[in-house]
């Protein structure tokens, strides 16, 4: 009598007289035993794509520089009246374009079962985090101007970018332990971001109330960093994100953390400059962006 070959799966029926018969928990068991035999599916790192997202970031942000020095983004105060083109009003704006950084990376974090721990933890804690308090409540409380539906699209595409980029590399790429959270690099890291969080938020809130609900005219913001500079919100969010790249100590973080002061940076230069001209009072001591130094 020949041996049956060796299998994996043990014998998990019985049989009868005549008719073999399986039960149900002994069906269940053998739906488990086949599972522990498959393959276990990881999401592969696209390490070139991550590469070439994180490097063109940086070199977007500082062909904005150069493309910005005498004029700024036409939006918000500094869009023409006569602007053409179709607009958007503020809120369902901000709320649009700022979603899919959120959205993105929620996605990606729920439907891939194997990823990095420590990479998820991160992700929450920071860029989720920022973009859930964008979306949900900023874009909701915004007073702001409608926005020109061509800068909404521009805005929302780099977002849904950015949040793939983000969230695919810290969930699968980043080689990061438990240790890495206890070390002194994520502490500062996190430190600097809910530092500036925090004086992004207050500084938002500064600005929402300066004018009641029915004004449409600018005053100038006290409290808080705005004794310090023009740009305060601008300011905070950059510490936000320059806590974000030491957080996780990365290229593709610290690209974003780029492209952000490239964009907002001048952005706060020339709300500085608008104040000054605007009001002759403006306090000569304040100023755009870094306290006490630019």
């Amino acid at each position: 009598m020949s041996q049956q070959a060796e299998t994996p799966f043990p014998r998990l029926w019985e049989e009868s007289e005549n008719t073999p018969y399986i039960s149900f928990m002994q069906m269940l068991k053998i739906k488990e035993v086949c599972a522990a035999h498959q393959p276990e599916h990881k999401m592969h790192c696209y390490q070139s794509a991550v590469s070439g997202l994180s490097y063109g970031f940086i070199l977007v942000g500082l062909a904005h520089l150069v493309l910005h020095r005498k004029a700024q983004s036409s939006y918000g105060r500094h869009m023409a009246p006569s602007c053409p083109g179709r607009k958007v009003p503020a809120r369902p704006a901000w709320f649009l374009q700022e979603m899919p950084a959120l959205l993105i990376p929620l996605l990606l974090m729920f439907l891939m079962h194997e990823s990095s721990a420590v990479g998820k933890h991160l992700l929450l804690k920071t860029f989720c985090l920022h973009y859930f308090q964008r979306t949900f409540v900023y874009a909701l409380l915004t007073r702001g101007q409608p926005f020109p539906l061509s800068v909404m699209m521009a805005a929302a595409f780099f977002c849904s970018i950015n949040g793939f980029l983000q969230a695919h590399y810290l969930l699968h790429c980043a080689h990061l332990d438990d240790a890495w959270l206890s070390g002194y690099p994520c502490k500062i890291g996190l430190l600097m971001f809910y530092t500036g969080m925090a004086i992004n938020v207050h500084s938002d809130y500064i600005l929402r109330n300066l004018r009641k609900p029915s004004e449409v005219v600018y005053k100038i913001p006290t409290g808080g960093l705005f004794q310090y500079v023009s740009g305060a919100n601008y300011f905070g969010e950059i510490v936000e994100w320059f806590g974000y790249a030491v957080a996780t100590w990365s290229l593709p973080t610290l690209s974003f953390a780029v492209f952000s002061l490239s964009f907002i940076g001048p952005r706060a230069h020339y709300h500085h400059r608008f104040y000054q001209e605007k009001f002759k009072e403006y306090p000569k001591s304040r100023k755009a962006l870094i306290p006490f130094l630019l």
